[in-house]
């Protein structure tokens, strides 16, 4: 009789963009050395040698030879097929490695931890080999034992593969009432919805993307869609651009450029200086051949901000006279801007109590716009949850909650 001692056997497996863990898949204390035929021992030996020379084709030709003998006990069917797998494995022969791998989890000879550690690199051998359905019923009967994050990620990357949005949406859905979902996934649940054309989904899960993992991509496809949405009114454009600022996605001079001017004639010169102060600061304003348009636009933007700091009083109760709440609502945010957040804010806050707006949602967009200019985070939230409206209004202020709760660094 000959005493067969296996080597352990690493099965490193990569799938679908997801790099495995490496199982080290080594004997069992009960089976670490097996007493063998002398019939199987030598092959067994040979094979193994083989494989040391990285001859593992040669191995697994070795292998089956062992295959025509007779009357093998459970212990020398276990021993060929743990060989049997590493071999396969190694030499890229899939299919006769899923084989040794079923075999090994059928014999009743695997412990607990070997079991799992089998039952994984089954899975990895399946997705080499490209039987996904194999792979998923595997993974699926593994999570009914313990969930396990990783084998989820396998999971769905195969419904990905497959294109089984209905078994993948499932799933997304599964993991997400345990917890919240990764950047990726909420990226596959995006993909979902747009296949689906269901776009209030789709808008939902970019906003999760934008509240968790902040980045400009998110929040211009929010921003953008917004824009595009029937109904919208462009008296929000200017609102569109303050959560751009808000959210450092300002880039282009002519976006500095536009916003400062929508700003201008919204009687906003001090806010109008400030973006166009950041834009020089980012080296946007400043250079090329427009450089002298930018610098009289900042010149116009100081002289009207002298003027109206002179002129606030006498606007402030012309309006007032005049009981014109909207303007008093623009003359509260100018005042903010320029540093009299106190008074600005009150006045704001007095005009739409008053009543009598031409766009009350939108007034009371602004308001909240004011309190978050101010520092104000808390007022500013209860302000924006105050907003609705069917033009944009109730988007943006909803993005302003996420802006202030999530800012994009």
């Amino acid at each position: 009789m000959i005493k067969f001692r296996l080597a352990h056997l690493s099965i490193a497996m990569a799938a679908l963009g997801f790099v495995a863990a490496t199982p080290v898949i080594g004997l069992s204390s009960a089976v670490a050395a097996e007493a063998l035929r002398a019939e199987i021992g030598k092959p067994l030996q040979q094979a193994q040698a083989q494989m040391k020379q990285g001859k593992h084709k040669d191995a697994l030709a070795t292998l089956r030879g062992l295959d025509k003998v007779g009357n093998k006990t459970a212990s020398e069917t276990y021993t060929i097929e743990r060989v049997r797998a590493a071999a396969a494995s190694s030499a890229g022969d899939f299919d006769t490695a899923a084989k040794s791998f079923e075999a090994l989890l059928d014999s009743g000879k695997l412990n607990a931890t070997e079991r799992s550690q089998f039952s994984e690199g089954l899975v990895g051998i399946y997705m080499r080999a490209g039987d996904l359905n194999k792979a998923n019923s595997t993974i699926q009967s593994l999570l009914k034992q313990k969930d396990d994050p990783k084998l989820r990620a396998y999971l769905l990357q195969n419904y990905y593969k497959q294109g089984n949005t209905a078994a993948l949406e499932q799933e997304l859905r599964t993991i997400e009432k345990s917890g919240r979902l990764s950047e990726d996934q909420l990226g596959m649940l995006a993909n979902i919805q747009l296949k689906k054309n269901d776009t209030a989904g789709y808008v939902r899960t970019i906003e999760k993307l934008a509240a968790s993992y902040p980045k400009a991509q998110y929040w211009t496809d929010l921003l953008n869609r917004v824009q595009r949405q029937p109904g919208y009114s462009q008296r929000l454009n200017i609102d569109v651009y303050r959560l751009k600022l808000a959210n450092n996605l300002l880039k282009k001079p002519s976006e500095f450029m536009e916003m400062a001017q929508l700003v201008l004639q919204a009687k906003a010169p001090a806010e109008a200086l400030k973006i166009i102060d950041r834009g020089y600061k980012a080296g946007a304003l400043g250079t090329g051949t427009d450089a002298a348009r930018h610098q009289r636009l900042k010149e116009l933007a100081e002289k009207n901000l002298a003027e109206q700091n002179k002129n606030f009083a006498a606007l402030e109760a012309e309006y007032t006279a005049a009981k014109d709440a909207d303007q008093m609502v623009g003359l509260g945010y100018a005042m903010v801007q320029a540093g009299q957040a106190d008074k600005g804010l009150k006045m704001m806050e007095a005009a739409i109590k008053a009543g009598g707006l031409r766009n009350a949602e939108e007034a009371k967009l602004r308001l909240g716009e004011a309190y978050a200019v101010a520092g104000k985070k808390s007022q500013a939230l209860a302000a924006f949850k105050t907003v609705g409206g069917k033009d944009g209004t109730a988007e943006l202020a909803r993005y302003w909650i996420l802006a202030v709760n999530h800012p994009l660094s």
